[in-house]
Parts: C-alpha cells; sequence; structure tokens
C-alpha cells in the first residue's frame, strides 16, 4: 500500500493501550497514535544507528518494525550496538538483535527481513513498506532505491553516523501533507472589540497577548452581535499589535455587542521534496548549530565524498591517515566545484570515518525516529531535506596519533578509533554519579555501558532512584519490561546495562535512597570525594535545585538535562568555570488567582483545579482529620486554638464520625446524590442570589462581562452520563473512606441517586463574595458561642468508644483507571463547566493537567542524552574552555537545534581580588567564633554583622553584650548545637556558615560562604 493512503485508511484497528503510552499521548494525540499504529517501517542495518532508530519506533507504537541486516555480527559492533551480545558474533545481526528489539512492546511485532550476508536490499523488499530508511548505506544504494520510493509514494530517511559526525536525509514526496507543523496547543483568547469594516481589527481583552503570526488562520465563538463570526470558517490573520490582528472584511455583518473567543486554527500545510539524486547538486540544509555556518555545505561534500572514496577503494579511509584523508578532501573538492569547503573539517571526516560513538548514534537516532513518526502521522514538521551534525569539540586537547587509534580488537574499537587508546583508558576510570533512573537515566546508562565507561580498575558508577518501576514507564525507560513492575528502577537499570556490557561487573552500584538533606549522611563529603562528576536525570527542579547545590559545595561537574515533549535542553556546569544551574531560574508558572476558581471560572483549567480541590476537601482532609481526633489525644484542643473556624471544624467531625457516617454503599450513593445537589444547583443559586445575571458594577458595566462567565444551576439527571459519572465515583471513594465495598451494578446508582429528595434551596442574604484577590476572603460564619461548641464537641463520640475504628484518607493516584480518582475528578470538573458554559475536557485531557503530567516521549529522550554524553567526553578530558562545551535546546517538532557558551560564573570584587559562586573561605579545626571574626578584619579589614548557619541565626549584634561575650568564645560546632537546640548529625566533618560583613563605610560587602571543617 502506498504512504499516501495510509492516512486516508480506517486505522481504528485497535484501542491505544492509555496506560501504556500515556505520557506520548500527551506529545502526539489520539490521531496521530492511530496512524502510527497503521504504518510499517523498514529499518536497513542493525549496527549502533539502526538499533537505535529501531527500539525508539518500537517503543513509539507503530504497526511493525521490519530490520534487515544479514551480515554477521563482529566484535566491535558492540562498540554501540547495545542489543547484541559476545555470543552473538558470527550470527547475522538482524536475527540476533530481532528477540531483543521484540521485548520493547508487545503492541509492536519485530520481523526480520530474509538475506544472505553482503547483499544488498533490492526495491523488490521494500514495497509492502510506508516508510524505509537506510543506514549507513553506500551513496549508491542511497540513490537507488531512493528513485524508486519517491515514485511509488513510499517515504525515504537515509542516515549515518561517522565519529563524532552525523548526516539524516529526508524524502517523504511530492505534497506531502503535514497536519500540525508545531504540535503547540491552538492558541485562544477572549475579544474586547471588533471593528466593523473592511479590515477589521479585533482587539483583546485586558491587553492579553494574542500570541499569533502573520499568516495563522482564526475562528471565533461565544460573540454577541457580530453572531456571523461565531463558528466562521478559518479567517487569515494579519498581526497588527501585541493585542490587535486584523481579520478582513466585517462591514456587511452585524455590530459587535460584547463577549467572544477567538481560537487559532492548525491549517495543513503541503511540502514538496525533492528526490535524493536532484538533491545532492541542489540542496537545502538544516542547521544544527547556528555557530558552525560552514559546516553544511563542507559535510554534503564531505559525506559524499567519503562513499564514494569507500566504493572506489572497497573499505572507508584509514584512521588518522593523511593520505587517505587528502584523498577524500579531493573528492569533495571536485564534487564542491566552486563552492567553498573548510578542508580542514573533511580530513577530520576522513580520520573518523571508522569511528562509531553511541552518543552521536543517540543524537542521530533519536532524530530519525522522530522523523519517522512525522512521515507516518503527518504530525510536526519534517526536516527539510539534508542535515549535518559534528560534535568536534568533543575531540581530546591531544589529538590522537595514527597508532594510538589503531584497533586492538575490544568492543570499544569504534570509539578508540575517534579518542585513541589513551584517552579510553581514561573513560573506564571515570567515576561518575547518575541521580534518577528513569527515561533519561536508562538512556544514559546505556550510552555509558557502551563507552565503557567506569569499566577500568579505578572507575565506578553510582546511580540512585528511590521510584519503582509502573507500566506507563515501559513506554520510554527501556531498560524495564513488563517482569520488572514493581521492582527498584536503580536495582533493574543497572543490572540491565551490565547484561550489556559485562565489563561493568563490580563497578556499579544502585542505591534507593533519594538524595536530600536526609541522606547527607550516605551522600557525604566522602562520597562526593569519590566521585569525578555528576549527571541529574531528575524531573523535578527542587531535587535539581539541591544537586546543584552540593556540587558546588563538592567542586564536582555536573551534567544537566531536561525534557518536555518534543523539546529538550542540555547545560553543563563546570566548577570554577560556568555558572550553576540553580544561577538562572525560569519565572514561576502563572497561577489563576482563587477567586477564580472559587466563583468565575472561564476555562477549563478553572474547573479541573477546583475538582482537585474538592477531591481533597471530601476524600483526603476529612478522613485525616477524622484520624487525628480519634488517635492525638490534644488533637480537638489545638484544632480549637489554631483554627480561625472552630465551628467548622466540629461541624466537619460530626459529619464524617455522626450525622452522614454510612454503614452501607447505598448510604455513600446518597451521600454523592446530595454533594451534587450543593456543588452544582444550591451554591450556584446562592451566587446568582448574591450577583444576579443583570448585576453592575460602580460604572453601570454588566458585572457578568468577560472574562467573567454568569453561571446556570444544574438539575439532577440520572440518565445523564456525566452526573451518573460523578455519582458513581464519588460514591465509590466515599466508600473507601469507611472500608466500605462498591457495587458494580449501574441500575443501583440510578435507582438510589434518583430517589433522593433533594432540600429545597433557601437563599441567603448576609453572604459576601470575593470578587478579587484582593479583596479579603469571606470570613467564616460568626463564630458559635460557647454553648453551640460544647454543644458540638458532645456530640462527637470519644475517641476510646471508637478504639481502632479509623477512616482510609485517599492517596491521590493519576495511573490508576480501576480507582476512580480521575473519573471524579473528570465528573467533577466537566459539571463545573457546565454549570459555566465552558467546554468540557475528556478523561484524558484532564488527567494531564490534574496529575500534572509531563509529556514525554523516548525520541527526545535519546536525543537529549546523546548531547550529554557527548559533553562528558569534555568533561573527561578536563576542558577548562568555555567555549569548547554547548549548552543545548532542540525542538524536533520544528524541528529546531540551538546549541550556546555556558554563561560564565558571575565574578564579584573583593577588595583587589575578585570571586564567583565556586569560591569559599575554608576554616580547619572548627573555630570559634572570635577567630573568624578577627580573620575578617585581619585579612578584609571587615565587620562581621551577622553568621548562621541554615536557618539558626548564631550571632547577630542584637543578641545583646552577656550573648556576644558568651557565644564569641564558642567553637562553630557548639553554637550550632547549643543555639539550634539538637546536636550535629553524626559523621558530619563540616559546617556552612553564612556571614553578612560590611567594610569601614559600613557598605555591606558580598563575600563567599564559609566551609567550616569539624
Amino acid at each position: 500500500m502506498a504512504a499516501t493512503d495510509s492516512l486516508k485508511m480506517d486505522v481504528d484497528e485497535q484501542k491505544i493501550d492509555e496506560g501504556l503510552y500515556s505520557r506520548q499521548l500527551y506529545v502526539l494525540g489520539h490521531e496521530a497514535m492511530k496512524r502510527m499504529a497503521a504504518s510499517n517501517v523498514l529499518i536497513v542495518g542493525m549496527q549502533g544507528l539502526g538499533v537505535e532508530i529501531a527500539k525508539d519506533l518500537c517503543l513509539a507504537g507503530v504497526k511493525s518494525v521490519t530490520i534487515y541486516d544479514p551480515d554477521l555480527v563482529q566484535l566491535q559492533d558492540l562498540n554501540s550496538q547495545f542489543f547484541l551480545r559476545a555470543t552473538d558474533v558470527g550470527k547475522p545481526r538482524a536475527e540476533a538483535t530481532q528477540p531483543r528489539l521484540a521485548e520493547l512492546n508487545a503492541y509492536v511485532p519485530v520481523h526480520v527481513l530474509p538475506g544472505t550476508a553482503g547483499q544488498q536490499v533490492t526495491t523488490t523488499q521494500i514495497k509492502e513498506f510506508q516508510v524505509v530508511v537506510l543506514t549507513n548505506a553506500p551513496l549508491s544504494l542511497q540513490l537507488q532505491l531512493n528513485e524508486w520510493t519517491h515514485a511509488n509514494g513510499i517515504h525515504f530517511i537515509a542516515a549515518e553516523t561517522r565519529g563524532l559526525f552525523g548526516s539524516v536525509f529526508n524524502d517523504f514526496g511530492p505534497g506531502f501533507a503535514c497536519v500540525d507543523p508545531t504540535g503547540e496547543q491552538p492558541l485562544t483568547g477572549m475579544i474586547a472589540e471588533i471593528e466593523k469594516g473592511q479590515a477589521a481589527i479585533v482587539t483583546c481583552l485586558d491587553e492579553t497577548r494574542h500570541g499569533l503570526e502573520d499568516g495563522d488562520f482564526v475562528t471565533f465563538s461565544e460573540i454577541v452581535g457580530m453572531t456571523e463570526l461565531n463558528g466562521c470558517e478559518p479567517m487569515k490573520v494579519t498581526v497588527k499589535g501585541p493585542y490587535t490582528f486584523e481579520i478582513g472584511d466585517t462591514s456587511s455583518f452585524g455590530s459587535y455587542v460584547r463577549g467572544g473567543t477567538f481560537t487559532q486554527v492548525k491549517m495543513p500545510k503541503n511540502i514538496d521534496f525533492k528526490p535524493l539524486k536532484e538533491s545532492l547538486k541542489d540542496p537545502e540544509y538544516f542547521m544544527t548549530d547556528f555557530g558552525k555556518w560552514d559546516r553544511p555545505a563542507s559535510l554534503h561534500y564531505g559525506f559524499q565524498a567519503v562513499s564514494s572514496f569507500l566504493e572506489k577503494n572497497g573499505s572507508l579511509p584509514r584512521l588518522r591517515n593523511d593520505s587517505d584523508a587528502a584523498e577524500v578532501v579531493s573528492i569533495a573538492k571536485s564534487l564542491a566545484g566552486e563552492n567553498e569547503i573548510n578542508d580542514k573539517v573533511i580530513q577530520e571526516l576522513s580520520y573518523q570515518a571508522q569511528g562509531d560513538l553511541a552518543p552521536v548514534n543517540a543524537v542521530i537516532g533519536g532524530f530519525v525516529a522522530q522523523e519517522v513518526l512525522k512521515a507516518v502521522s503527518a504530525k510536526f514538521h519534517p526536516m527539510l531535506q539534508h542535515m549535518y551534525f559534528d560534535s568536534l569539540e568533543s575531540l581530546p586537547a591531544e589529538l590522537p596519533t595514527e597508532d594510538d587509534v589503531a584497533p586492538i580488537g575490544s568492543r570499544y574499537d569504534g570509539q578508540i578509533a575517534v579518542f585513541g587508546k589513551k584517552f579510553q583508558e581514561r573513560i573506564a576510570n571515570h567515576r561518575q554519579f547518575l541521580v534518577g533512573a528513569g527515561a533519561i537515566g536508562c538512556e544514559m546508562l546505556k550510552n555509558w555501558a557502551m563507552m565503557g565507561l567506569a569499566v577500568g580498575p579505578k572507575g565506578c558508577m553510582h546511580v540512585t532512584d528511590l521510584d519503582t518501576i509502573e507500566k506507563s514507564n515501559l513506554n520510554r525507560q527501556f531498560l524495564f519490561r513488563r517482569k520488572d513492575l514493581g521492582h527498584f528502577k536503580s536495582e533493574v537499570a543497572v543490572q540491565a546495562v551490565t547484561e550489556m556490557n559485562p565489563d561493568l561487573l563490580g563497578h556499579t552500584n544502585a542505591y534507593q535512597e533519594s538524595v536530600g538533606p536526609t541522606t547527607e549522611s550516605k551522600y557525604n563529603s566522602n562520597f562526593f570525594a569519590g566521585l569525578d562528576g555528576v549527571t541529574n536525570a531528575l524531573d523535578n527542579v527542587e531535587a535539581r535545585l539541591y544537586m546543584d547545590q552540593r556540587c558546588v559545595l563538592y567542586q564536582k561537574p555536573l551534567l544537566e538535562s531536561g525534557t518536555l515533549g518534543t523539546k529538550g535542553n542540555t547545560q553543563v556546569v563546570i566548577p570554577h568555570l560556568t555558572e550553576s544551574y540553580g544561577s538562572s531560574r525560569d519565572p514561576p508558572e502563572k497561577e489563576s488567582p482563587s477567586c477564580t476558581i472559587k466563583n468565575f471560572p472561564n476555562a477549563i483549567q478553572h474547573t479541573i483545579q477546583w475538582a482537585r480541590e474538592k477531591f481533597n476537601g471530601y476524600f483526603v482532609e476529612p478522613a485525616t482529620n477524622v484520624n487525628g481526633y480519634l488517635s492525638e489525644p490534644n488533637y480537638l484542643e489545638n484544632a480549637m486554638k489554631y483554627t480561625g473556624n472552630q465551628r467548622g471544624v466540629l461541624q466537619q467531625l460530626n459529619r464524617f464520625l455522626v450525622s452522614e457516617k454510612p454503614l452501607t454503599f447505598e448510604e455513600c450513593i446518597v451521600w454523592a446524590r446530595l454533594q451534587f445537589e450543593t456543588d452544582y444547583n444550591m451554591e450556584i443559586r446562592q451566587l446568582l442570589y448574591s450577583l444576579p445575571k443583570d448585576a453592575v458594577n460602580d460604572n453601570g458595566i454588566p458585572f457578568w462581562s468577560p472574562p467573567k462567565r454568569a453561571p446556570d444551576a444544574l438539575t439532577f439527571d440520572a440518565k445523564n452520563p456525566i452526573h451518573l459519572d460523578y455519582i458513581i465515583a464519588a460514591a465509590n471513594l466515599h466508600a473507601f473512606n469507611y472500608g466500605l465495598h462498591g457495587n458494580p451494578d449501574i441500575d443501583l446508582y440510578i435507582k438510589v441517586s434518583s430517589a433522593v429528595k433533594a432540600p429545597e434551596f433557601v437563599p441567603k442574604s448576609n453572604v459576601k463574595v470575593q470578587l478579587t484577590d484582593n479583596d479579603p476572603p469571606p470570613a467564616p460564619a460568626e463564630d458559635a458561642d460557647e454553648t453551640e461548641l460544647s454543644t458540638l464537641a458532645a456530640s462527637l463520640p470519644s475517641p476510646s468508644s471508637l478504639a481502632g475504628f479509623r477512616l482510609v484518607p485517599v492517596e491521590f493516584e493519576k495511573d490508576d483507571d480501576t480507582n476512580h480518582h480521575i473519573d471524579f475528578i473528570t465528573a467533577a470538573s466537566n459539571l463545573r463547566a457546565m454549570n459555566y458554559g465552558i467546554e468540557p475536557a475528556d478523561r484524558h485531557k484532564t488527567k494531564q493537567i490534574a496529575g500534572k503530567i509531563i509529556p514525554a516521549i523516548a525520541t527526545t529522550t535519546a536525543l537529549v542524552t546523546g548531547l550529554v554524553c557527548l559533553e562528558l567526553y569534555k568533561i573527561i578530558d578536563g576542558k577548562n574552555d568555555l567555549e569548547k562545551f554547548k549548552n543545548g535546546f532542540v525542538n524536533l517538532a520544528l524541528p529546531f537545534f540551538g546549541f550556546s557558551d555556558p554563561i560564565a560564573a558571575p565574578k564579584k570584587q573583593l577588595g583587589k581580588s575578585t570571586w564567583t559562586l565556586w569560591d569559599r573561605f575554608e576554616f580547619k579545626g572548627d573555630p570559634t567564633l572570635q577567630e573568624i571574626v578577627d580573620w575578617f578584619k585581619k585579612t578584609h579589614n571587615l565587620d562581621v554583622n551577622m553568621v548562621s548557619q541554615g536557618v539558626v541565626m548564631l550571632w547577630s549584634p542584637f543578641s545583646g553584650k552577656a550573648k556576644t561575650q558568651e557565644r564569641m568564645k564558642m567553637k562553630i560546632s557548639q553554637l550550632v548545637e547549643t543555639i539550634g537546640k539538637k546536636p550535629i548529625p553524626p559523621n558530619t566533618t563540616h559546617l556552612v556558615v553564612e556571614t553578612l560583613v560590611s567594610d569601614e563605610e559600613g557598605e555591606d560587602i558580598d563575600v563567599p560562604y564559609l566551609l567550616v571543617h569539624l
């Protein structure tokens, strides 16, 4: 079947496993995933690059992956082919690889295309595939197959890696339709004004930036007055300013009155690809590094020259051989004609042409796998059409000689071909700490195993991760299998990579203790003294910042990276050279005002947050409070003392222990029905009683003007699926609190909930609504007098009468589809959305927002870890030139690569010298406070105004004369224990102490922190 037909075919063959693909679905969406699940992909070549592409595609979930490589496994293949073992040497590569690839995803069968060693794949063998990928194939074969695929509607990709170089060519044929070039959520915004005229200007509400660009398309909804725009065909936008845009002729439409929203419409983009033969002569380059403008053209001819050399001589250029390199440069110049090329770059390409590096394979392989997914799903913009990549900065400062790169008959010969035997020894004796063994951690460990990191006599690889393996991890954390579910990630990951490279045996340590203040006795100064560097593979900023602080303290290089869907970034932190990770921070996420969440939602995110808070308010906090009352002797006394709503505390305990305590599951259904009435009917009616729909503000403007939406109360209907979903989820969660068993009978929920007689609504005239976050929140009802409080307290059963009885608070778990957690939040949110006329969200979207799920896909993870490992080579080499290191940002959807030099550590002045965040004042032997004060005066002529350690203030001028005299004589450790009122943990070797100091004029002076050795 032709590839162009694959997008039209019915692909609803199987339901997508959301438990497995959940993180990836938030990147690609259901439609793209369905198209992928109808596509068969052929990968030719199963060395390091080919297996990297195949691995990512199996994890992504295409219909099938077929691999072709009948050549026999050689020992040097183990340099980067992580699914081959030493026992596979002599077997056909594809056949040896297939069983391990097939383990990755039960939904993706992996086939071997038959062939004999030395036989190239032919056009007759590729007819049944939607995409054909060639890896490290001769140019003649690329041209031959591409001519056929271009003419027959099959997508074609050719990729090569040569040492620190890589290349990719795409041809998706003429008229390729890209349905979503960016993958970003469509922009939307509220409207303040729309002109009536031939070039109508739309103005956004409250000067909110629209974010649109010239040529975008929009449609409209909920406009009052100019109703012709509601649901109109997409209109082309011309941007006039950050808050305004032009949409064309509205002169024949009604006059705009108020309201409305615009929504961006994603328009398909048709792209014409040139075949390889034509593209070689007239190339279109994709830039991977804007600091290397000359590289694409040079490498375009350089890669052709290497292929020409291979076909002419029967082998690739010899390693670091000048005569072979001269021939390659000569061929390249003849191909380039009048085009200028960089001789030194092409010479280096020739030197490394036999090189094979796992990190480069990860970069190119991750990129190519994403291009395959674009071809079969039409999601995201494909690369046009030639991509060239290099990381020559990773070469050691002392370049290897021809003798040093000669093969030695080891699995690392492909890496030795680039870096030499001496540098390979340095790699082997490196000591690295990997923090996190999730998606990035798995890919990192695979690369390290292939590199031979830490396999030497002095080498050691430490890995920590406190998490156990869950089903959703299997989609991108490729070291794990279904049999590993429930086991610790660090242990399974280390075991898996040790099987990939048995040289690691005895050189790895797997831990389950997280990094943080509570584990500093484990990850102490002795631990860090045994490290050459740290690599973060974390998923939260707090842990990243902590490790960053530890690396600054212990003067260790840090490799940092992260992904968000198709976006990825890398950062390298080098002691005394760069700023640290914590030196610059992203701005905090904008939070919705609490009054918006509580009373005036206008977007589905607001109703989901409201539902998440209701989840806690119904199923977590009350049960926790009840258990506190039953188990803590002074709970009631303390609660009454420290809360501003004493009546509320007692009423909640009464409801959950007396008046609303269920004895049967049917009573839980009744409870759920009454909560529905309260939240979606009575509260809404009360709000409209306090703020009627025709209310106006002090300026005479209608109160319920955008962005506010006037709500409507809901009337319960057991036949409405959303109403019933709420009852089912709420009843089961309430029953869970009390240890009652639910009931799967839907008719029971309908029968019981329909029979509940809801109380009559009685409006309250004294209810004050908080209109903005600047307004004081409504005070709780007037405090009850002592008599009422005593009566409420007396109504509670004594804890002794309920000995052993406890409620079970719900622990929110987003990935269990049977626990009703996401079901409740989805139903509660959508009912709230129905109140306010907001478009509801499906369970999938609700789960992402409520669970704060970070979208993730294996392709980005593979590429980012490859970039990190290219920086690791530089750290091992001990480079100290800022310009040799690279921080990176990629977006595979666009696609986009951006690299920059790390930011230098800012320098601060201290007298005639300068210092950075990497400097500190070190004091040996646990000095007294007086000794520190005297040292500052004598050494820097500075006066100490304050001394602190952590959150403990050790001394300040406000301490008083007597205390000052006493504390000045005390050693720092004694001060910390005395004032902090707790002993210093055993095995503590140092304390970090902060000081505030001033000069003779009384001006505050910035100084490094103090490191006090005990």
